[in-house]
């Protein structure tokens, strides 16, 4: 180590010792009662908007005709293997998982892709994946540029609190608030760089 390094670090070193720093109160009084009867899904469905995803109500006998609604006819659509049958009938798709992996290339290659989630936290508009039931491992929502994905509404919770709650730590969790984007130093926002370019929220009573 040189002479000059040694002096700028004792030089810290001491600056450091002279004054001890004033010590700093976090507040940590979160809001962190567990969710109790329905939660605000008008909310959630207008903080989704926020970030430019767009937003759509169905029943739950509606799931394939509003997927369908949000394709080109000639769509072809990549999802996980155990997305039920009901939800994309009709659909041209290719199926990941279940003892059959697609490569990097073919997911490429869809047009879009559909998927369940974990939980929807209505403050923030964020979906939640954790690889868990009709969601498949996170390589599907992030290479198609294309992400259409059904929540329904009792998979809503109100808070970040609440949803951490619901949540198991030990998984793979993936968190969503709106299309892929990112700004550069002009602030110039471009979409699409990490992830999907369109995001389709289809909230589904249940």
């Amino acid at each position: 180590m040189s002479d000059a390094r040694n002096a700028v670090l004792q030089r810290v070193r001491d600056a450091l010792a002279a004054s001890e720093p004033a010590s700093v109160h976090v507040p940590r009084d979160y809001e962190r009662r567990p969710l109790e009867g329905a939660a605000d899904v008008d909310r959630f469905a207008e903080a989704v908007g926020e970030y430019r995803a767009r937003v759509h109500r169905a029943e739950a006998s509606e799931i394939a005709q509003t997927t369908a609604a949000l394709l080109m006819p000639t769509a072809r659509v990549v999802i996980p293997h155990d997305v039920p049958s009901e939800w994309v009938r009709g659909l041209d798709t290719a199926t990941d998982g279940g003892g059959m992996r697609l490569s990097v290339a073919e997911l490429d290659s869809v047009d879009a892709v559909i998927t369940g989630c974990a939980l929807g936290i209505a403050a923030t508009g964020t979906i939640v994946l954790d690889a868990g039931a009709a969601q498949g491992r996170r390589a599907l929502t992030l290479v198609p540029d294309h992400h259409i994905c059904v929540v329904f509404t009792d998979q809503v919770v109100d808070t970040v609190p609440q949803a951490f709650a619901a949540l198991d730590p030990a998984r793979p969790l993936t968190f969503i608030s709106g299309p892929s984007a990112t700004s550069d130093i002009e602030l110039d926002r471009v979409e699409g760089v990490h992830g999907p370019r369109t995001l389709d929220v289809v909230v589904v009573t249940r």
